[in-house]
C-alpha cells in the first residue's frame, strides 16, 4: 500500500515536472480562408461559364489551364497555411477542392471539346461526399464557411450527374448552382478577410461554439486544448 502510495506520488510529481518544463510555441500566421474562397469563386464562375455556354466549347482547353492556374493554386496554398495554423477541417476542405479543380483542369484541357467522362464523374462524386462531410463538420463552429463547403458539394454532385449521363439539364443546373457559390464564396471571404482587417467580426459568419470562442475567448480559453492536438501529441 506504501509503495503503491510511493509510485502514485512520484508519477505524480513527474508530471509536475515535464509540465513546468515543456514549452509549445505557435507560430502567428495570416488566416488563408479569403485567399481559398476567393480561389473557389474563381473557379467555380469560370467553370460556370462553360456549362451555361457563356464561354465557347472551343475555349476548354484555355479553361482548363485557368482551373490549374488559379483555383487549384490558390486553394492550395490555403490547404498548407491552414493546417499550419492547426484548422484541420477547413485544411481538408481546401486540399480537396484544389485537387478537384486540378482533375477539372487536366480533364478539361486533354479531352475533345464538348465531351464527357465517366471517370471525372465518378471522382466528382467522390469529391460531392467529402465535401458534404466536411461541410457538416464545419457547421459546429462556423455557418457562413459551412455552408460554402455544403453547397460545393451540391454543385459537384450535379456536375458528376452531367459527366455521367451527358443530360444538358444537369449541366445546366451544376452551371446555376455555381453561380450561386460564386456569390456565397464571395460573400464568405470578404466577410473573413474584413474580420482580420479590423479584428473583430462586421459581417456575420455564424460563429458558434469554437468558432466565436477563437473569436472572443481569452488566449488561456484558445490553448487549453493545445497539447491534445495533432503536431503536440504523441501520434496522430
Amino acid at each position: 500500500m506504501l509503495a503503491s502510495r510511493a509510485e502514485t506520488s512520484a508519477a505524480d510529481e513527474a508530471r509536475r515536472r515535464t509540465e513546468s518544463l515543456t514549452r509549445i510555441v505557435v507560430r502567428p500566421i495570416g488566416s488563408p480562408t479569403a485567399l481559398g474562397l476567393y480561389g473557389l469563386a474563381t473557379g467555380t464562375l469560370v467553370l460556370a461559364g462553360q456549362q451555361l455556354d457563356w464561354v465557347g466549347i472551343s475555349e476548354q482547353k484555355s479553361l482548363g489551364l485557368l482551373l490549374i492556374a488559379f483555383p487549384f493554386l490558390t486553394q492550395l496554398l490555403a490547404s498548407i497555411w491552414g493546417f499550419l495554423a492547426r484548422d484541420a477541417v477547413a485544411g481538408t476542405a481546401m486540399g480537396l477542392l484544389a485537387l478537384t479543380w486540378l482533375s477539372i483542369g487536366l480533364v478539361e484541357f486533354s479531352s475533345d471539346p464538348g465531351s464527357t467522362s465517366d471517370a471525372l464523374g465518378l471522382l466528382l462524386l467522390a469529391s460531392a461526399t467529402a465535401m458534404a462531410l466536411t461541410g457538416l463538420i464545419a457547421s459546429l463552429s462556423k455557418i457562413g464557411v459551412a455552408l460554402v463547403f455544403i453547397t460545393a458539394s451540391i454543385r459537384f454532385a450535379l456536375g458528376a450527374i452531367h459527366q455521367l449521363t451527358g443530360s444538358a439539364a444537369w449541366e445546366d443546373a451544376a452551371g446555376i448552382v455555381g453561380v450561386v457559390l460564386f456569390a456565397l464564396a464571395i460573400y464568405v471571404a470578404f466577410a473573413a478577410e474584413l474580420e482580420d482587417a479590423q479584428g473583430r467580426t462586421v459581417l456575420p459568419l455564424g460563429r458558434r461554439m469554437r468558432g466565436s470562442l477563437a473569436v472572443v475567448g481569452s488566449l488561456e480559453e484558445q490553448m487549453k486544448h493545445a497539447p491534445n492536438e495533432a503536431g503536440v501529441r504523441q501520434t496522430l
